[in-house]
């Protein structure tokens, strides 16, 4: 099997989305992934604080990943559905997207990421839960 960092980050790599978004991989283990991203000009709503697509886009994508930690070297992952529940507003410098496995399936692989918006004194708050199914697509 292939190193799971160099899958990952190969991949992350690729994507666009997360390149505007100006996200970083911050870790990756099996079953989890950590994304973080700075709450940037272009990705505020009308109040100033960071809108709720930018907290999905990274918790869909840090559980997406640590799905793909688990897949075989010959599979892809992809969404197939997602909730999120948001906590609170999105104030701070950056989001912390941490995504994990929390059933992995031949099929299906259950999954759930939190959010959390950090300070510049490096505290966190809770901003969203996801929780969601990932499937296995060919590579």
């Amino acid at each position: 099997m292939t190193d799971i960092h160099a899958r990952v980050r190969k991949s992350f790599d690729r994507q666009t989305m997360m390149k505007t978004l100006g996200a970083e991989l911050v870790a990756v283990e099996p079953g989890h992934c950590r994304i973080a991203a700075p709450i940037l000009p272009g990705a505020r709503q009308q109040q100033g604080l960071a809108h709720a697509a930018l907290t999905f886009a990274l918790g869909d994508s840090a559980a997406g990943y640590a799905a793909l930690t688990l897949m075989p070297d010959d599979a892809e992952v992809v969404t197939a559905e997602m909730k999120i529940n948001l906590l609170a507003p999105a104030r701070g410098l950056r989001l912390l997207a941490h995504g994990r496995v929390v059933k992995f399936g031949r099929r299906l692989v259950v999954v759930e990421a939190t959010v959390e918006a950090e300070q510049d004194d490096a505290t966190t708050s809770a901003v969203a839960i996801l929780l969601g199914t990932m499937v296995p697509v060919p590579a």
